[in-house]
């Protein structure tokens, strides 16, 4: 019985994993053969990588399949806009 629950709980981890890292980051050649969707944005990031993970964070919960980021800027906080895919 124990090692059902186990079992279950670990497919279930696995999922929620999956899902977590479902939204790539592409350049725009690889854009060619994909849909756009829409644009996100995102602002106050202290970093390039914090900026990258709100706007991937943004494309998922859009549904996007891909996301190319477009603009970055550095007034103080971090903003920025990618295109979305699917």
């Amino acid at each position: 019985m124990k090692t059902i629950k186990y079992a279950v709980a670990a497919i279930a981890l696995s999922t929620l994993s999956f899902g977590a890292f479902a939204v790539q980051s592409i350049n725009p050649a690889e854009a060619q053969n994909l849909n756009k969707v829409g644009v996100v944005s995102a602002d106050g990031a202290t970093t390039l990588d914090g900026l990258e993970a709100k706007l991937a964070d943004k494309a998922q919960a859009a549904g996007a399949k891909a996301y190319s980021i477009t603009s970055a800027n550095t007034n103080g906080k971090m903003s920025g806009t990618a295109v979305i895919y699917k």
